[in-house]
């Protein structure tokens, strides 16, 4: 029994002897080769060659390095197995990984989101501080080779690592929410449904991130479910980015629109003096009345209608436009259109019961019968051949 302790260098967090190796190693493989093919496809693979495309291929191609280092990691693990020989040290390089990782990962949703977010200083803001965080790491392991030292180090690590990621995703779930708000209030159809995954990955990422973060510090005989949990992680989010890049060109027009949109209204109001949106100018005192005519002429149902569109037919300003829909209707302009069309629906059911719920969908402006049916339930909790039915009785 002395002799087995003389062996052992340090004290570690768990027991090395309970680790089934050849469960540790059948799980890296599993997931090895994925995050292999995964993050050289999200690098190398090809988009569309239009100059828009230019954004989406700089995020994807941060989410492929972001995987490589992933795999890099495992390859490290399944090759020279460091688990098997220091506990800690493993524990503090999957750590740093994690970090970096992090940090790429929200890097390339926030640049689907802002294409100017990877600016020079921010890029290398965040590299300093990962190199500062592996250096911290690396002083524990070298001086810190055994004893409470090392294990008050770790902590500190998983720590610091959790608050970074928590300030990753509050700016991420926050820039997701401008996005999204600005859609509701300048598109008719639903622009934000494209992005939905982005808001979902983060809010997996937060829970895997924790989870990883606790997985790695599990008893080394279940140490196989730290490496197969992040199968499925990344299985969503490739598809994520391959079905992304069929509706991408729609999101990034209109998120290119606004931004050009809200700097010309800036440069016309500083120069003109004119109020953005507190007050009411003299040529807008009849909004209510083109308005109603432009609802009396069921301009709504034209598909695809933007704010935009609405105030050059109204001649009126975007901004003023969007807050007297805010104050006078109490919704955005998306929910304002949309109410308009779905009373228009009801109206078209009452008046021809045979026609399609299909073509009554598309006469009223709506993207799609699953969009209609999904958008009029919500309204009416029920769905429109229900409804239909129920005023037929």
């Amino acid at each position: 029994m002395n002799a087995d302790k003389a062996q052992q260098p340090y004290p570690t967090f768990f027991n090395r002897k309970l680790m089934d190796e050849s469960l540790y190693s059948y799980s890296l493989c599993s997931a090895l080769p994925l995050m292999l093919f995964f993050g050289l496809n999200m690098l190398l693979a090809r988009v569309p060659d239009k100059k828009i495309f230019s954004t989406f291929l700089l995020s994807r191609r941060l989410m492929g390095v972001a995987l490589l280092v992933l795999s890099a990691n495992y390859s490290v693990h399944f090759f020279c197995a460091p688990r098997l020989k220091d506990v800690d040290a493993t524990i503090m390089m999957n750590l740093c990984t994690y970090y970096l990782c992090y940090w790429l990962f929200s890097s390339a949703m926030m640049t689907l989101l802002n294409n100017r977010y990877l600016s020079r200083l921010r890029f290398m803001l965040h590299l300093a501080v990962w190199l500062i965080y592996t250096a911290f790491a690396a002083a524990v392991v070298i001086w810190a080779p055994n004893g409470e030292a090392r294990h008050y180090g770790i902590v500190m690590l998983a720590v610091w690592l959790i608050i970074y990621g928590a300030f990753l995703s509050f700016h991420l779930l926050r820039a997701y929410a401008h996005a999204v708000k600005k859609f509701r209030d300048t598109h008719s159809d639903d622009i934000g449904i494209y992005i939905r995954w982005m808001s979902i990955f983060t809010i997996w990422a937060i829970v895997f991130g924790v989870s990883c973060g606790a997985l790695t510090f599990l008893p080394d005989k279940y140490v196989f479910i730290w490496v197969l949990s992040a199968i499925p992680f990344y299985v969503y989010l490739y598809c994520c980015y391959q079905n992304y890049a069929l509706s991408y060109e729609t999101v990034e027009n209109a998120i290119q629109e606004e931004n050009e949109l809200e700097e010309s209204e800036q440069i016309q109001a500083s120069a003109s003096g004119e109020p953005k949106a507190d007050g009411m100018p003299a040529y807008h005192s009849d909004i209510t009345k083109r308005i109603k005519e432009w609802i009396d002429c069921e301009g709504y149902c034209k598909q695809g209608i933007t704010l935009k569109e609405l105030s050059e037919l109204l001649f009126t300003n975007r901004t003023y436009l969007s807050e007297y829909i805010n104050t006078t209707y109490h919704v955005s302009f998306r929910d304002w259109i949309t109410d308009l069309r779905i009373d228009y629906a009801k109206r078209r059911m009452k008046e021809f019961p045979q026609q399609k719920i299909l073509e009554i969908a598309e006469a009223s402006g709506f993207m799609s019968l699953s969009h209609f049916t999904k958008t009029f339930s919500e309204k009416e909790g029920c769905s429109p051949a229900r409804w239909r039915n129920s005023i037929g009785d």
